[in-house]
């Protein structure tokens, strides 16, 4: 594949990409960096994606690579040099009920909570598969794991979801 043909992958795979960054940052400025980074990368690999071979699962792994690099650095950034970070707050509004607001939104930050205290080997083929809509073998070619592996991490990744809601009251 030349470096042309990569125009046809960012309009098939685009999205779905895009999606998987944001999932994996949480952040829009941070996911819009590292689409642009897998896309950069993928023009400097161009030569290794085959179009008949998966190219959304090699896509998402050059995210998952880059991700992980640049949160190794963060680490030792921080370590180095520890800075503190503002939470942002949102602001709801009056034209819905807003106990209704209230608890969705609770209920959503205890789920994100949830999956954001996986380990990165349960949480990373859980987004692959609810968030991008890759199947169980596009997941274990994008990891290189058996399929067998990827169906047992979700199952375990969605078990300990269960019940660390559970454990807060929900069902």
């Amino acid at each position: 594949m030349n470096p042309e043909q990569l125009e046809s992958l960012v309009e098939q795979y685009g999205n779905s990409v895009y999606d998987f960054c944001y999932k994996l940052t949480l952040n829009k400025a941070d996911a819009d960096d590292l689409y642009q980074d897998t896309f950069l990368k993928a023009v400097e690999k161009c030569h290794k994606i085959d179009k008949n071979d998966n190219p959304k699962g090699y896509l998402i792994s050059i995210s998952i690579y880059i991700w992980k690099s640049n949160r190794r650095k963060y680490a030792r950034r921080q370590r180095l040099a520890p800075s503190m970070d503002m939470d942002d707050i949102s602001i709801l509004s009056d034209s819905y009920n807003l106990e209704n607001a209230i608890i969705c939104k609770e209920l959503c930050d205890y789920l994100k909570a949830s999956v954001d205290y996986l380990d990165d080997k349960f949480r990373i083929p859980l987004y692959m598969y609810y968030s991008v809509g890759m199947t169980i073998t596009e997941i274990a070619s994008a990891l290189k794991m058996p399929s067998g592996t990827v169906k047992s991490r979700l199952y375990k990744a969605r078990k300990l979801i269960k019940q660390r809601l559970e454990v807060v009251g929900y069902e």
